[in-house]
């Protein structure tokens, strides 16, 4: 079953894909707005990244999070208009493997984000667990790796039970969990605003020609790539979206924008409270660089509501790693759907037609990738989460491009299209190519990160060896799916039978 036509050659829409056996019309715009914002655990993001950005650039953090949204925009954009012409949960896998063939959709759309989005759920799952144990008093057990490690694990299972329960429920869950994180924040920048002491903000702070060099700059925009990451999430739920082909896509545009909002707002009212002083509360203090938020929320909300921001970054990470069990196990649906993966990850829950197969591996996969990272060393778990930018610019930038290719002879057609499918989009790729490219400089210094092999970056090693370990999967995929392979980009215009 495949469509003969060349999809670089046609301008309508993709055949409707044959139903995966998910439950259509299950949330709104609503709840997708909400699953990705929860994907990029907003309070968990801005806490463990601003002090970074500030130690780089000072009081132009604010500049650098505008300066760092741009190639999100862009690449929004061209999620959105994929998402139109081929709303598929396998987003990023299909859209690649249109546009670019079936090499770079397994490898790019597939691989690529898979490994990014786990190592992403070991570090959520510690940080919930660190967080959840200290909330409980329990300081000395938050400080034993073994302790952390179990309870990291049992937070694992429950989101793994939960989103196994199905869309619908995750919904209702991340309804609460964001809405504490947004209060939370919210709450923190009015009552900074409001302390005496505090400077009235300025607009200097987001003068991008202020930058002190290429060098600062590039370092802290990166570090604002990592804080916006994950709300593409929300596209792995367009099958199961009413009106999913135009609801997702508006979704992605809403969270990347509410985004930016919250992350300004929490800025300024940081750098006006605390300053970027080298010392005590300041910013440009390295001993607050980890957790910006949970130094700066005893003196500015009080011993009590502290705890309140402490719950919110908490459950911030939670319900981040809930969904990223919801979008990995609805990508690997999608590619075993076209024949790309074994069967297996096609088998959906007969009650609460979820892929619980997938959702299952997906937990176990993280969990097993967590106990790995833990037993070589706890540096280099850290360096492991530090690798993950490369991956995120490296699929994002491609499928900023496959937006550009796929609709290449169509963007004459109108304004419109030339603007939210060409000009758009190939810039927000180049962008995050550029970042993918400046992150491998920077990464490849041995200084860079907590661990290093004969003079070469951990955090390199780990992110090539994460590619490289792609490319010998793909070898490998390439002897056992040889029908998705060799049919080539029009494998996906429809669904295959996947070979055992």
């Amino acid at each position: 079953m495949t469509n003969p036509t060349d999809t670089g050659a046609r301008t309508g829409p993709a055949p409707a894909p044959v139903g995966k056996g998910l439950r259509g019309g299950s949330v709104g715009l609503l709840a997708s707005v909400t699953l990705g914002l929860s994907s990029v655990a907003p309070a968990y993001s801005i806490a463990v990244t601003l002090g970074f950005v500030t130690l780089a650039v000072g009081d132009l953090a604010p500049a650098a999070l505008l300066l760092g949204f741009v190639p999100i925009l862009l690449t929004a954009f061209a999620f959105r208009e994929l998402n139109r012409e081929m709303p598929d949960c396998g987003t990023n896998f299909v859209w690649t493997t249109r546009a670019f063939g079936p090499v770079a959709g397994w490898f790019t759309g597939g691989w690529v984000v898979i490994v990014a989005t786990l190592i992403a759920m070991t570090a959520l799952s510690q940080v919930g667990a660190v967080y959840l144990l200290n909330l409980l008093g329990l300081h000395s057990l938050a400080e034993d790796d073994v302790v952390v490690t179990v309870t990291a694990l049992l937070l694992l299972a429950a989101c793994t039970l939960v989103s196994v329960r199905g869309l619908h429920l995750a919904a209702s869950v991340q309804y609460v969990l964001l809405g504490l994180q947004l209060a939370a924040l919210l709450g923190f920048g009015a009552a900074a605003f409001a302390r005496d002491g505090a400077v009235t903000p300025s607009l200097a702070w987001l003068d991008p020609s202020a930058f002190d060099g290429f060098g600062p700059f590039a370092e802290a925009v990166l570090l604002c790539l990592f804080i916006y990451w994950g709300w593409d999430s929300l596209l792995a739920a367009n099958e199961e979206t009413r009106d999913g082909e135009r609801v997702a896509g508006q979704a992605a545009v809403i969270s990347t924008l509410l985004l930016l909002g919250t992350y300004l707002f929490t800025a300024f009212a940081a750098i006006s409270f605390a300053g970027t002083g080298t010392t005590g509360l300041g910013l440009g203090n390295p001993e607050n660089a980890a957790d910006v938020l949970t130094t700066l929320a005893p003196p500015v909300l009080g011993g009590a509501l502290a705890k309140v921001m402490q719950l919110a970054v908490c459950v911030s990470a939670v319900s981040a790693l809930l969904t990223c069990l919801v979008g990995n196990s609805r990508g690997t649906l999608s590619m075993a759907a076209h024949g790309a993966l074994p069967r297996t990850f096609t088998r959906i829950h007969p009650r609460h037609r979820t892929p619980a197969f997938g959702t299952l591996a997906c937990g176990t996969a993280a969990a097993g990738t967590l106990i790995l990272l833990r037993l070589v060393s706890a540096d280099f778990l850290g360096d492991a989460v530090l690798c993950v930018g490369l991956l995120i610019a490296c699929y994002y930038g491609t499928t900023a491009l496959s937006c550009v290719w796929y609709f290449r002879r169509s963007l004459r057609d109108s304004p419109r299209d030339l603007l939210l499918r060409g000009v758009l989009p190939l810039l927000g790729g180049l962008l995050m190519l550029a970042a993918f490219a400046r992150s491998a400089y920077d990464m490849y210094d041995p200084a860079y990160g907590s661990t290093s092999f004969h003079g070469v970056g951990g955090v390199f090693l780990l992110g090539a060896g994460s590619l490289a370990a792609g490319a010998l999967a793909l070898l490998i995929a390439r002897t056992r799916f040889r029908r998705f392979f060799r049919e080539g980009r029009t494998s996906v215009a429809a669904l295959t039978i996947t070979e055992d």
